[in-house]
């Protein structure tokens, strides 16, 4: 049961890093498929590498506060996903931006795997396994990725709220989830 939790989570977190691989296909049509490797596996880096890191803090303060971790897991995802569904309704800047610019994929790979920080705290809490989850959850984002790059050099921008409001209900489905297996 816990691999289909981590899938269905790294799905829910690839969702951010789809929509800005849409961005970037939409934005530099002439990608080729080097270019989409190198922001393909920066963005996996970062959003395997941040649940990792939380996974680890969270572990720190794990046994202060074991008797309520569900709820901090639930909130957490809620909090997140709410968030995901609330950003997808903001316009977006019609700048130009270069997703090759080392600096720009950095910041894009960052910003998208903020919240598998949070992710990683409450895979802790709820005794997840992190190995796992650090190679499900860059796979899945690796792969979503690529996809989002080619989809958005052939469709443009159409899709790009709706990917995003998907995801925030899977981690709100999730965050459920955790919270009635615990209350139950």
């Amino acid at each position: 049961m816990d691999y289909l939790i981590i899938f269905l989570v790294a799905i829910g977190l690839c969702f951010d890093t789809f929509a800005v691989s849409i961005s970037s296909g939409i934005a530099r049509q002439e990608i080729v498929f080097k270019d989409a490797l190198k922001i393909a596996l920066t963005l996996a880096f970062f959003q395997s590498a941040m649940p990792l890191a939380g996974w680890s803090l969270g572990e720190q303060v794990k046994i202060y506060i074991s008797e309520f971790d569900h709820w901090i897991a639930f909130a957490i995802l809620s909090i997140l996903g709410i968030k995901m569904i609330l950003e997808s309704f903001k316009n977006e800047s019609e700048k130009e931006f270069n997703p090759l610019n080392p600096w720009i994929l950095i910041s894009m790979a960052i910003a998208t795997s903020l919240d598998a920080l949070a992710v990683g705290i409450s895979f802790s809490l709820i005794s997840i396994p992190i190995l796992m989850s650090v190679l499900i959850i860059g796979f899945v984002t690796f792969l979503a990725s690529m996809l989002g790059i080619l989809f958005g050099k052939k469709t443009g921008k159409s899709f790009g709220k709706k990917i995003e409001i998907a995801g925030g209900i899977i981690l709100l489905v999730i965050g459920f989830k955790i919270l009635i297996e615990h209350i139950a």
